[in-house]
């Protein structure tokens, strides 16, 4: 069964950082590009960052570009972001995700996590 388990949310001050992690079992995670989208309260969840399977292809919304950092440790099976120069408007639910075609639509996922919460504060 494949699960996909974030962890690393919590409350921070605006300008503060955090590292969310996503554990990933029951797939081969070198196959899966890894993502991770964020949905606020009354909006529609959106892309934040992924990182394709090998590692070298990342992309990010230009929401976040420049703050967030995605990678991976294949090893670990475990995808992360980074999330420097934190601003109230970052403040949502993130879910990790993973999927052969994944990009920035959430159709191209096939797998999610449950989501962790990341408030930020001002």
């Amino acid at each position: 069964q494949v699960q996909l388990v974030e962890s690393g949310g919590g409350l921070v001050q605006a300008g503060g950082s955090l590292r969310l992690s996503c554990a990933a079992s029951g797939l081969t995670f070198t196959r899966y590009t890894m993502g991770w989208f964020r949905q606020a309260p009354g909006k529609e969840r959106e892309f934040a960052a992924a990182i394709s399977w090998s590692g070298p292809n990342t992309r990010y919304a230009d929401s976040v570009k420049g703050r967030f950092t995605i990678s991976r440790d294949n090893a670990k099976n475990t995808v992360y972001l980074q999330m420097n120069s934190l601003k109230p408007e970052d403040t949502a639910v993130y879910y990790c995700a993973a999927g052969y075609s994944g990009g920035v639509y959430r159709v191209e996922y096939d797998y999610w996590g449950q989501g962790t919460q990341v408030t930020v504060s001002s």
